[in-house]
């Protein structure tokens, strides 16, 4: 990115899914929603777009973009056809609150089975038209969704899932790899088994490494309860380029904790909200600048960016909310 401005754009995964793949998906539909998505970006000006994550569109599953399920149900060693007894045991569980089911069940060692995330990226790479973003799911997130009957330790389990994703981040064909942890916010407690996890995925990456946090987004509701000062330290022990953090539906005075974070990680602040309809205004963008850089301290503030994926909302709202992003941006660094 030649003469890149002082504050980059982008987005963070997912993109409402068109209407017209979800009435006659095929392969040949999806690659070209993927370049549709890629346009739309491009045209809104975002420095670095992401391919919308199509690659995990499910014509069974069309309201949702498949964060969980598109890697438990590739991997072997997990079986996904779940019975009463399951439903039962994970429930017994308490881990997640929000969901009813596990996303499978550990029945012998996890391996790569059919997952092949090169290929996926490499679609991608034949239709982006320039530098992107490609996301994978942290480990950590990944194994609280699961009914583990093999392992029997949480922490093996989110280590062999770390190890399958490490094989399958190696070399992707991006500018940048990022990982995306919607759990731990909510879960401080486990903070150091998920840094040792999504390092081993981090440092597996050739290219630009981002992590994702959010305080999850369902339906617009928060999902997790927590705060950034608890992350402080888990924040400083990844081995990661920028970080890509919701704070636009957060309140303004979690910017002072973040002030902690080591100099050598690029700030990433979401200034919009994907919980909401309302499309923000370039000058409403602006002013958020402003506190941020004052918050955070000059030269800090490296990336801005809505705080989740957009697959929630309507295409017309992300649309707008994306030119606003960029719009408020250019307004602030008056370019």
């Amino acid at each position: 990115m030649a003469n890149k401005p002082a504050i980059l754009t982008t987005t963070v995964g997912s993109y409402p899914t068109p209407d017209w793949l979800s009435a006659l998906p095929s392969d040949l539909a999806r690659v070209d929603a993927t370049r549709v998505i890629f346009d739309i970006q491009r045209q809104a000006g975002i420095d670095l777009p992401t391919d919308g994550e199509l690659y995990r569109f499910d014509v069974n599953h069309p309201d949702t973009n498949g964060m969980i399920d598109y890697f438990i149900a590739s991997m072997s060693g997990i079986r996904t056809t779940l019975g009463r007894s399951d439903y039962e045991a994970f429930q017994k569980k308490e881990t997640m609150g929000f969901r009813r089911k596990p996303a499978g069940v550990v029945t012998v060692p996890i391996g790569e089975g059919g997952l092949n995330l090169f290929a996926d990226c490499e679609t991608a790479a034949s239709v982006a038209g320039g530098e992107f973003k490609f996301t994978v799911t942290s480990p950590y997130m990944l194994s609280r969704t699961l009914l583990d009957n093999h392992y029997g330790d949480f922490e093996a389990l989110t280590m062999a899932i770390a190890e399958v994703l490490a094989d399958q981040v190696d070399g992707l064909p991006c500018a940048c790899v990022q990982v995306d942890e919607a759990n731990i916010p909510g879960n401080p407690a486990d903070a150091p088994l998920a840094a040792k996890a999504m390092n081993v995925v981090l440092d597996r990456i050739k290219t630009q490494r981002a992590v994702h946090l959010c305080f999850g987004n369902y339906g617009g509701q928060t999902i997790q309860k927590g705060h950034w000062q608890s992350l402080i330290n888990f924040l400083n022990s990844l081995h990661v380029d920028h970080l890509v953090l919701e704070l636009a539906h957060r309140p303004v005075e979690d910017l002072d904790a973040l002030r902690e974070v080591e100099p050598r990680i690029a700030m990433g602040v979401g200034v919009i909200d994907v919980k909401v309809n309302r499309v923000e205004t370039p000058d409403e963008i602006a002013r958020s600048l402003a506190v941020i850089e004052k918050k955070l301290g000059p030269g800090r503030l490296g990336w801005i960016h809505p705080d989740c994926g957009f697959w929630m909302l309507k295409r017309s709202v992300a649309d707008r909310k994306m030119e606003a992003l960029v719009l408020g941006r250019n307004k602030y660094l008056g370019i």
